[in-house]
């Protein structure tokens, strides 16, 4: 019986989640904000007149996502995910992102829109963040102490250099056609532990919401990809590798 009444709660909560239509912002916003915080926000503005103030919160967001973000850790990981801005059927007659907005490939084929490159560290945390088409590697991690992880797609003898000048150490692994590259255990092993900021980007686009295709300007996709990087910063319990301090000190020393 216990086990019933435990299945039940799970469906309704499922249910109640999945057909609230919360991923679209003005349900949210008239449907659960309008008729359950009213209390805690006797000022609310109507849907109409906060969609006439919300680019003006960009920057501020922008601020404040720099004073809530992780600290270098020694130990991070680097990698880009795709913001797709239309299905890619609609791309040849998308003109909202026409001339901002590129064709790139992922990991899950082609796309039309953005990239947002990561930096995080081991414990779940995001370092840095930009939404780029290219690699903004070097202006992402000048401040970092000592290794970045990434995959193959950010191979470059010079990127790696620049970055050695600056104190960090670019790892990755090679590619079918390069030399074997000498690489300790545990740089491998920590490649292999790259899965964190998958795990991350997973959530940042299923629980945070960061990408979807309903923008009508740039304004309003910032507004999404920041809030949703405030968002999952103030998670208590994010994703993390399983490092004891005696291991990063380890790290330090060598």
């Amino acid at each position: 019986m216990d086990k019933l009444v435990e299945i039940f709660c799970d469906v309704d909560d499922f249910c109640e989640i999945h057909m609230s239509h919360h991923r679209d912002f003005k349900n949210y916003y008239t449907g659960f904000i309008s008729r359950f915080y009213k209390d805690q926000f006797p000022n609310l503005l109507s849907y109409t007149k906060f969609l006439e103030v919300m680019p003006t919160a960009l920057v501020p967001l922008c601020s404040y996502f720099a004073t809530i973000k992780g600290k270098p850790s020694g130990l991070e990981f680097i990698d880009s995910t795709s913001i797709k801005v239309c299905h890619n059927l609609r791309i040849p007659r998308y003109k909202t992102f026409e001339g901002i907005a590129k064709l790139g490939k992922g990991t899950m084929g082609w796309f039309f829109g953005f990239k947002l490159h990561l930096i995080v560290n081991h414990l779940g945390e995001i370092v840095a963040a930009k939404v780029h088409d290219t690699q903004p590697v070097e202006s992402m991690a000048f401040d970092l102490p000592d290794k970045l992880y990434a995959d193959k797609g950010y191979i470059s003898k010079a990127l790696e250099s620049n970055l050695l000048e600056k104190g960090v150490t670019l790892v990755t692994n090679v590619r079918k056609n390069m030399k074997v590259k000498v690489l300790s255990i545990w740089d491998r092993a920590m490649l292999s532990r790259r899965f964190i900021i998958e795990t991350i980007n997973d959530q940042l686009k299923n629980i945070s919401q960061i990408e979807h295709s309903r923008h009508r300007n740039i304004n309003g996709l910032m507004l999404n990809i920041m809030g949703g990087l405030v968002a999952y910063s103030l998670k208590e319990n994010k994703p993390k590798l399983n490092i004891t301090d005696v291991e990063m000190n380890q790290i330090v020393v060598a």
